[in-house]
């Protein structure tokens, strides 16, 4: 929640990587209470209250996750919807082209996309998704000391330094730091 709640207003890709983490984190805890307890809540060190708030925040989740019937794979549609609108952003700047930088990441980047979205075939629905995705595989590979290949690590850093641009200019836009 905490760190959530600080993502969502810094890093919109951070935080949809984070609440996917979080997604696969209470299946992993099967949806039990207690064990969302002993084994997510606790590392914070909170205080009563703020444990509290913790672990509603994750109960919550977890009751929205069993009632969207997510609970083995899929996200929340909350963050379904961010990811989509983050999309529409990206294909925004593509069109107005007042980003110049962005133009030359996208430009760096979109053949590996295109390959990307082609590998996912139809479990994947648009380019920042299947970029979040890249980065996500490889966050969960690095958790497992998965070796990485070169060619990999390349392509999801090209991914990194887009979907960064990316969030920024997103979060920018949120606070009104940003025109089209």
């Amino acid at each position: 929640m905490l760190i959530a709640q600080e993502l969502r207003k810094t890093n919109i890709a951070e935080y949809i990587l984070y609440m996917w983490q979080v997604e696969d984190l209470l299946r992993a805890c099967a949806f039990n209470p207690e064990m969302i307890e002993k084994k997510l809540v606790s590392r914070f060190n909170a205080d009563e209250n703020t444990g509290r708030e913790i672990a509603a925040w994750y109960n919550n989740l977890a009751l929205m996750m069993e009632k969207e019937h997510i609970r083995a794979n899929g996200h929340l549609q909350v963050i379904v919807n961010l990811v989509n609108d983050l999309n529409e952003f990206h294909l925004k700047l593509i069109e107005n082209e007042s980003d110049e930088e962005y133009q030359r990441l996208y430009q760096t980047n979109r053949e590996a996309i295109s390959e990307f979205l082609r590998k996912s075939g139809k479990s994947v629905d648009n380019e920042v998704e299947s970029c979040l995705n890249a980065l996500y595989g490889v966050l969960l590979l690095k958790l497992k000391n998965s070796e990485i290949s070169p060619e990999t690590k390349r392509t999801v850093e090209g991914f990194g330094r887009m979907i960064g641009h990316l969030s920024a200019r997103y979060i920018q836009f949120e606070n009104d730091d940003f025109e089209f």
